[in-house]
């Protein structure tokens, strides 16, 4: 009987599925364990071999603890809101719901081919109504509540509006709006309804403020900081722009130092907690107001400029202030002969994104305001500037800046001439500022000269706290986070507007499900997409979506027409997976309590300062407000590495006349005729040799006139090409290429080929990529060589965290290893297994292979599994062992990694039950302790046989043995030696 993957894997697959072997109870009597991959995304292209790696991890460490005997969750879902299937029905007029549908079937057949032990009974998607629902009801719970600072958690807004209506807000120690007014209780009750909501917006977890965004024309959306690369939108490499919008936010800040200290809690990869600690960025220091210097009244406050600097100890430094292009003060500020300079730095700095600002530390640029501000200390009148490397999502937005300490500040200063004073003891600064803190004696200061940094930080703290003009401040980088989108396909908010004010629809009423719409790009005159909808208003007496035409109803009213980020489901599915169908609960709380948080997350490291910050934000709220029963939602999280595409380059050639070279047309020349030329990769190893083959291919081809051939000049160009259309010895199906869909400007294209008219492509290794031609489809890995196959060749390929290659010709060693696990079972057309006792040697194969098997799946070493596995199939085949108390354990041992040969051949066996709950066998040290030596006996250091003898030996048993051997007596002849040499367990040396 032959090994036939593609009958077998199907088999096992529908039995799966038909008898949900893999379906977790949230109610059972052995431990649970839940292991969870990161949501994955249904694109139209589906899945390529890199997308795997991360799920094949987790479903063996699933399949594991099955074996271990844990009550195992792994289920699966999408993330299925989101911008390309939104662009691609703003091309095609198809509704996003429809193409989203027909990618997560493609998604599906391909993930159930690969054998995964998913519960599929628990699936969800963010775009469907029944979960979306739970999304909505979130944000209702988040916009209900406030930051508590003295109880250090959410509590509910209810709360709030009884100490303002007992006491006012003048006790109040929440996280709230920088510019919060004081009120008493008599002035909160005399405030209008209106008022009184807009100053609870200033506290609410969720609230609306006008926030500068990434704004991105060509999507129409806004885009969050990670969706921005390089100044473009990572999504279509479209411009993004800043742009000042009234934007739902999330105050994410709220939970800045709880999300610092929980990392200590969790088991997470170092390099990761290390971005979300850098991302957050603590900092101490000091809140310090400088006054702008302008003539004011008797009922004018003069306009002030807050600072958040960790170096207040060098305060006498100050020279000239920086504020970020889009503070509110530039246009307060600003004088009239300098107003067309800097609206000019404005719009071009609003074309650059805040990451490339920040990573930009070469660029100098600035221009003066033409205002003063006054030295909070000396009194003294400083330049106020403005500069495109002060964000202001930072801190205030502006800088003090002290050029002789900071080195940005110093090159701008350098750059404007600005006055550089020194106030440190003994520092040369006329190359560079001096950044060093610690040893650093502070001069020209006043009060400060003479002291080190640290007392000279806490003086200057005081003092600026005793004078009035600031105070000592814990500050945080961590911005709140935009939540709105000025998009269709992404979750509706359960807002309406009453009063220009946002009110919450009762979460009785949920969900709000998205309006149909005829265009999904904004409307006319600028409004999000959803103001397309015909229907798309609340009545408040009907408690149901209307249409927009009956607004003027004293009921109805408009509905908010942004939706939500991507970011929002994808911050608590994990917690609906638990009570994946629970239509009356976001999950009830046995659920919760019973499976508590994610025990093993495996997902990339890119989601760092994304989702993985997001999901720990809402977990906490929710623990706050008693819905989850532990704060952090995943206690291990694992990063796959990534498995890179080879690549495959052809070159392709233009011939250009050189600049001042003049062609005689009368001549036969027919250099504008020539055809796009492609050359083979191993004709030429350098770019001298490259023009020489070209030249003499059109002089062969007389596309180029003799006279001519020092007149042009010839480049080339490095051209993807399928890698489907590249064989294993690197050579390109030159017809293929012409007629792929993308290669239509090719068609008539000339190559330049080997002597056997075959063509070379150049190979690179990149990011596995559809652009980039690149990607291997696990579907033809699966249908030539097997899912289980493909399983074991991605751990093979290398340590789980580590980046490393694709080749696709490795994969059958791996397969040739599954048909020789295969003949260990059959002889020919029949199972010939043998209920005879095992052998010593058979059993040290087997109880070593289970001793490191179970070491690295528990390290998540599951490369070096495979290759023990290969190392025992091939000891077992040479002992001929067919036992079936050493195959039965050695099919569980595998069964993780290659489920659908391990069932088969359990069944074939002649067991009824699935393989995937059988126990994990047991490690027997015994079978490994070795009992008996093969000693090297050795004449005058040199070894001339060996002799097996119990270990247990004396040595004067030894030497007895050995010296009665026949071999020992043949290499004395009759001659006595001068000592016998024994190292029991080791050696034996007879000398002389």
């Amino acid at each position: 009987m032959q090994y036939n993957h593609q009958e077998i894997e199907k088999k096992w697959q529908e039995f799966w599925a038909e008898k949900q072997t893999f379906k977790a109870s949230n109610n059972s009597n052995k431990p649970k364990y839940y292991v969870l991959d990161m949501f994955p995304y249904p694109s139209g292209a589906g899945l390529h071999v890199g997308h795997p790696l991360g799920y094949i991890a987790s479903d063996i460490y699933a399949r594991y603890k099955r074996h271990k005997g844990y009550n195992v969750l792994h289920p699966q879902g999408y993330d299925s809101f989101g911008l390309p299937a939104e662009q691609y029905a703003i091309q095609t007029g198809q509704h996003p719901a429809k193409t989203t549908e027909v990618n997560i079937k493609t998604y599906r057949k391909q993930l159930d081919q690969i054998g995964f032990s998913f519960d599929w009974s628990r699936e969800v998607r963010t775009s469907n109504p029944e979960y979306y629902k739970w999304t909505q009801w979130i944000f209702i719970q988040l916009f209900n509540s406030w930051y508590n600072k003295d109880a250090d958690k959410a509590e509910d807004i209810t709360s709030l509006i009884s100490i303002f209506t007992k006491e006012g807000n003048k006790s109040v120690n929440a996280v709230c709006d920088d510019d919060i007014i004081s009120f008493s209780s008599e002035e909160w009750n005399d405030f209008s309804s209106v008022q009184q909501e807009e100053i609870l917006l200033q506290y609410r977890l969720t609230f609306l403020s006008d926030t500068e965004v990434n704004w991105c024309p060509a999507l129409g959306t806004v885009l969050a900081n990670d969706e921005i690369v390089n100044g473009v939108s990572e999504r279509g490499g479209h411009p993004v722009v800043r742009k000042k919008m009234t934007q739902w936010s999330m105050r994410i800040s709220a939970y800045a130092q709880r999300l610092l200290d929980g990392l200590q809690t969790i088991d997470w990869p170092q390099p990761l907690k290390d971005s979300q600690t850098n991302w957050i960025g603590r900092s101490q220091g000091a809140m310090v107001n400088f006054q702008v210097d302008e003539p004011t009244t008797n009922n004018q406050q003069p306009k002030t400029i807050s600072v958040f600097t960790t170096r207040p100890d060098t305060i006498f430094g100050v020279s000239f202030m920086t504020l970020a292009p889009e503070h509110e003060l530039v246009s307060q500020i600003t004088t009239d002969n300098q107003k067309v300079a800097v609206k000019a730095y404005i719009d071009a700095t609003a074309k650059r994104s805040e990451r490339d600002r920040m990573a930009d530390v070469k660029t100098i640029s600035g221009v003066f305001t033409g205002a003063y501000a006054i030295h909070p200390f000396t009194g003294e009148k400083i330049q106020i500037w403005i500069g495109d490397y002060v964000l202001a999502s930072y801190g205030t937005g502006a800088v003090m800046a002290v050029p002789c300490g900071d080195q940005r500040d110093y090159d701008f200063a350098k750059h404007f001439n600005i006055p550089i004073p020194n106030i440190f003891e003994n520092v040369d600064i006329s190359e560079a500022a001096h950044a060093d803190k610690e040893g650093t004696v502070i001069a020209n200061s006043d009060f400060l000269s003479g002291l080190k940094y640290k007392k000279a930080l806490k003086l200057a703290i005081y003092e600026i706290e005793k004078r009035g003009f600031g105070y000592g401040k814990t500050n945080y980088r961590l911005r709140d986070a935009v939540f709105s989108r000025q998009r269709y396909w992404g979750e509706p908010f359960p807002v309406y507007y009453k009063d220009g004010m946002p009110q919450m629809i009762d979460a009785a009423y949920l969900p709000i499900v998205l309006p149909e719409v005829e265009k999904y790009l904004p409307t006319e005159d600028g409004k999000p997409p959803l103001g397309n909808a015909d229907i798309w208003a609340w009545d408040t007496n009907a408690n149901k979506v209307v249409a927009n035409s009956k607004i003027d109803n004293a009921t109805v009213f408009p509905l908010e027409l942004n939706t939500m980020p991507g970011w929002a489901g994808s911050s608590w599915y994990f917690n609906r997976y638990m009570d994946a169908n629970n239509a009356n609960e976001f999950a009830s709380k046995e659920a919760l309590d019973y499976w508590k948080e994610v025990d093993l997350y495996i997902g990339g490291s890119e989601h760092a300062t994304g989702h993985l910050l997001y999901a720990r934000f809402w977990q906490k709220f929710l623990f706050d407000k008693e819905i989850v029963p532990v704060d952090e939602f995943a206690k291990k999280l694992i990063n796959q590495g990534m498995i890179l595409g080879t690549s495959a380059f052809v070159y392709k050639t233009s011939v250009f006349v050189k600049n001042g070279c003049a062609i005689d047309k009368s001549n036969d020349d027919v250099i504008e005729n020539i055809p796009t030329l492609f050359v083979s990769n191993t004709l030429f190893s350098s770019d001298d040799e490259f023009e020489n083959v070209v030249k003499n291919y059109l002089l062969d081809k007389k596309l180029l006139h003799p006279n001519y051939t020092d007149l042009v000049m010839i480049t080339k160009n490095a051209i993807h090409a399928d890698v489907s259309l590249v064989n294993a010895s690197d050579e390109l199906d030159i017809e293929g290429f012409k007629n792929h869909p993308l290669n239509q400007d090719y068609r008539d294209a000339a190559f330049i080929t080997e002597k056997d008219d075959t063509f070379k492509v150049a190979r690179e290794v990149e990011k596995m990529s559809k652009s980039k031609f690149n990607v291997v489809n696990p579907d033809l890995i699966c249908e030539e060589y097997g899912a289980d196959a493909l399983r074991l060749f991605e751990m093979f390929l290398g340590p789980l965290e580590q980046t490393k290659p694709w080749k696709t010709s490795g994969i059958s060693g791996v397969y040739s290893f599954l048909k020789k696990l295969w003949k260990l079972f059959y002889s020919g057309e029949n199972l010939e297994i043998s209920e005879e006792k095992p052998t010593k040697d058979e059993l040290k194969t087997l109880h070593k292979t289970i001793k490191k098997v179970e070491e690295d799946i528990e390290n998540f070493s599951f490369n070096t599994s495979v290759s023990t596995f290969m190392i025992a199939v091939n000891e077992l085949t040479a002992q001929k062992c067919n036992k079936r108390k050493i195959l039965e354990p050695l099919l569980v041992l595998i069964s993780p990694y290659a489920p659908h040969i391990a069932e088969e051949l359990w069944s074939q066996l002649g067991h009824i039950e699935s393989i995937s709950t059988v126990q994990f066998p047991v490690f027997e040290p015994k079978h490994l302790v070795e009992s008996a030596k093969n000693y090297p006996i050795s004449f005058n250091g040199k070894m001339r046989f060996t002799l097996e003898l119990p270990l247990d030996l004396s040595k004067e048993d030894i030497e007895k043995i050995v010296m009665e051997h026949d071999k020992t007596k043949a290499q004395l002849q009759g001659r006595t030696p001068k000592k016998v040499i024994i190292v029991p367990g080791k050696i034996v040396n007879i000398v002389g």
